[in-house]
């Protein structure tokens, strides 16, 4: 990771007024060991949690090779090794830090990291999103759930989130990027005028 990446999503009417979570980045940047990650953890606030993922720093992190001694091993199963030692060691650690931002924005704390091609999310919230959806949409839903795609309408409303994630990314990014111009501008406009209640 190059840099510190934050982002931020959500109305701003949503956010908490001692803690909107625009710092988050530069706040975590400030609190994790400088020797848990490769650079800057990147951070994604949205209304109800905070998702810190950092890259790990390739090699092993005990010097060890695979199990058969040849001294190499799969990538995945050598970065997903790393994430478990990881994960492992600085749950006390993380646990603090979590606590501290929690209180700070009013928002739970997920953690991840990454190495190589491997990638895991610690503990991450699911949240209930209540939605009224008409006779198609919800036959959508039914269509997913009785052809086995989904075992539940939560689970192929999920599901159809994901989809449009993945195949709208870049959509998606110019729609939050327009956001935060929108935000930026909004902040800077004319505020009450002197001598005025």
């Amino acid at each position: 990771m190059s840099g510190a990446r934050g982002r931020v999503y959500g109305r701003s009417g949503d956010r908490l007024d001692g803690g909107p979570g625009q710092d988050a980045s530069d706040w975590f940047a400030a609190r994790v060991p400088a020797d848990w990650f490769t650079g800057p953890p990147e951070v994604v606030v949205d209304r109800d949690e905070i998702t810190v993922v950092g890259e790990l720093a390739a090699g092993s992190a005990d010097g060890s090779g695979s199990a058969d001694g040849s001294g190499t091993s799969a990538p995945d199963e050598a970065g997903a090794g790393r994430i478990r030692r990881f994960r492992e060691s600085t749950r006390d650690e993380r646990v603090v830090i979590a606590g501290e931002a929690e209180r700070r924005y009013g928002r739970k704390v997920a953690w991840g990291a990454t190495s190589g091609q491997a990638s895991e999310l610690f503990t991450v919230l699911s949240v209930p999103v209540m939605t009224r959806l008409r006779q198609p949409e919800r036959q959508v839903l039914d269509t997913l759930v009785d052809s086995g795609v989904a075992r539940s309408r939560s689970e192929a409303l999920a599901w159809c989130v994901r989809l449009v994630g993945d195949n709208a990314d870049t959509w998606l990014r110019q729609l939050r990027d327009a956001m935060e111009h929108v935000e930026k501008i909004r902040a800077e406009g004319p505020g009450r005028q002197p001598g005025r209640d």
